[in-house]
């Protein structure tokens, strides 16, 4: 690829990408702080990824999600995951009308842009996995007919560490589905004082809409042309092998603690995310930075870590760590 089109590609993104800004501003008019989940929130928009949020309750999740639905005018449904809930809630049923002697469908809460998926770890496996396929496939199958569900169409699902009672913890072939997990943390101080003085005044600023769902499908399309070099490429590979090999990079240390390394989603996710992190810092192509910026919320979801790990308190972020740190940079 020469110069020219870097250049060229370049210009366009800098104009493109400039909703990136009002979308943020209008996020951050409502959640205070939060910088990294806001910044995954538009990653996972621009990439198309489904994203999971992790962080116990009253940080802002459901609120962040509800922004963003607000500042991007589309339709957004909430569907709060409770153990009665049935795929039927979800994806919606066909029912039986006297009048035209017929089934008619009635379309579930899923057929909407946004779908947050309120505490998803609160619901059993078929309810989880009737959403998984409708994330997949991006389709729905009611009765014998199947539907296309809008575009874009994207799932936030929560989900709430500390309670395990009464909890389906999401199977790990299922997580993989997600493209980022994103942990949020509690705010700092001086956030926290502006969310106090926020609440008690009453008065709640409101996003307001700046982006079309039109605009949104525009600039994915022009992710995906953000350029990424054979070597970057290599990188991103190198980084999800040493996962699964950890031995091959000069990891010994680290193959006792992974049970299983991440999958070849992972290396597309990873590949997507970057280009979209490219995409929001303005670039036209994309840098080892961009790759190292996502890798967390990319892997963090897909090492599993054996019984000497968790005895050890070896966590996720420690073998990513030590593998961006191991691994060659290009």
């Amino acid at each position: 690829m020469d110069s020219v089109n870097i250049k060229e590609l370049n210009e366009r993104i800098q104009q493109e990408s400039q909703f990136v800004d009002m979308l943020t501003l209008e996020m951050n008019k409502v959640i205070v702080g939060q910088k990294e989940l806001v910044e995954n929130l538009m990653i996972g928009l621009l990439a198309g990824g489904h994203i999971l949020l992790e962080g116990v309750p009253g940080l802002a999740k459901t609120l962040a999600i509800n922004t963003l639905a607000q500042a991007v005018d589309a339709k957004f449904n909430r569907i709060q995951f409770t153990p009665d809930l049935l795929p039927a809630d979800l994806i919606g049923t066909m029912i039986y009308s006297q009048k035209s002697e017929s089934f008619l469908i009635k379309k579930g809460p899923v057929f909407a842009n946004f779908v947050l998926a309120d505490e998803i770890n609160r619901s059993p496996a078929k309810v989880q996995s009737a959403l998984l396929e409708a994330m997949q496939e991006r389709q729905v199958t009611i009765g014998d007919e199947t539907f296309a569900l809008p575009d874009p169409f994207l799932v936030l699902a929560t989900q709430n560490p500390i309670e395990q009672e009464g909890t389906y913890p999401l199977p790990e072939a299922q997580v993989d589905r997600f493209m980022l997990k994103v942990i949020v943390k509690y705010p700092k101080k001086e956030e926290e004082r502006l969310i106090v003085r926020m609440n008690n005044s009453g008065e709640f600023p409101k996003a307001s809409p700046v982006v079309t769902p039109e605009d949104i499908k525009r600039a994915r399309a022009l992710v995906r042309e953000v350029y990424m070099d054979e070597k970057i490429e290599r990188y991103i590979v190198d980084i999800v092998f040493a996962t699964r090999q950890p031995e091959q990079y000069g990891l010994e240390k680290l193959k006792n603690l992974i049970s299983y390394g991440a999958s070849p989603r992972a290396s597309i996710s990873l590949s997507m995310a970057a280009k979209a992190y490219a995409f929001i810092k303005r670039r036209g192509y994309v840098i080892p930075e961009d790759v190292r910026a996502v890798c967390n919320e990319v892997l963090r979801h897909r090492i599993g870590l054996t019984y000497e790990a968790e005895a050890e308190n070896v966590i996720p972020e420690d073998i990513i760590a030590e593998i961006i740190n191991t691994v060659e940079v290009p």
